[in-house]
């Protein structure tokens, strides 16, 4: 069975829509805690999928949270040797720093249900079934990167333009939110009480009223784009792993 690790920093800040299309692909699925020492638990090349989530701190908040340089340590090898690899917002932009990339506080937080628009590249990518015309995604995040030398832009937004890349074939990195679901989001204006009270023009009885509007579509949505990228990231596996040895 593949076995897919996933780095959680805040609780309700989960798999969601991602964890039964996993399943479904045959995947053992382990959640591991960020804090001081988790990584001590696995080989960063063994797991099969390594899938960082988000939260509420920042890629470059290792003096306060140490265990943010062992999360870039295992980005770094991974990416290295083009290991599956999946980052949502947090986790992207701790892929975009572990490339070379910089990460920055933002012109303001994104927070809300707003549409990506697709490169020429996204659009001939799984997240093609997340194009606008299909859904509105959920972006939560106050801060942002540069691309990353060498990696492939694939969507951007009205308010930042770095949205998602790829890193070769089976490296992502997703700086919104597809994998919300409806009732986890009750979760999130819980836990994110305070960040939404402090951010102008956004508040709960908003955040429910689109997430009504839309979530519904996303999570169709999503299960199409999870589904076609863990197909490809497979096959890519394949490949890699039938190709010749060049000496």
């Amino acid at each position: 069975m593949k076995n897919a690790i996933v780095i959680r920093h805040i609780a309700f800040e989960n798999l969601g829509s991602l964890h039964a299309i996993l399943k479904e692909k045959g995947y053992a699925i382990e959640y591991l805690e960020a804090a001081p020492g988790f990584l001590d638990k696995i080989n960063p090349l063994t797991p099969d999928l390594v899938i960082i989530l988000g939260g509420p701190i920042g890629a470059d908040d290792e003096q306060d949270y140490p265990f943010v340089s062992d999360e870039l340590d295992l980005l770094k090898q991974r990416l290295a040797n083009n290991k599956p690899t999946l980052g949502i917002c947090l986790g992207a932009q701790l892929m975009a720093r572990a490339l070379g990339g910089k990460v920055y506080q933002g012109n303001g937080k994104e927070i809300g249900w707003f549409p990506i628009q697709l490169t020429k590249f996204g659009q001939s990518s799984p997240l093609q079934y997340l194009a606008p015309e299909e859904t509105a995604v959920l972006h939560w995040h106050g801060d942002t990167f540069d691309l990353p030398e060498g990696a492939v832009h694939l969507a951007a937004s009205a308010a930042y333009q770095n949205q998602a890349f790829a890193w070769g074939k089976s490296a992502l990195a997703l700086q919104f939110h597809p994998e919300v679901t409806t009732s986890g989001l009750e979760h999130w204006f819980i836990g994110h009480a305070c960040e939404i009270a402090a951010t102008p023009d956004v508040n709960v009885s908003k955040l429910r009223l689109n997430t009504g509007k839309y979530s519904q579509k996303l999570e169709t949505q999503a299960k199409l784009f999870w589904q076609a990228w863990l197909t490809q990231v497979e096959n890519e596996q394949v490949l890699t792993e039938h190709s010749p040895v060049l000496v």
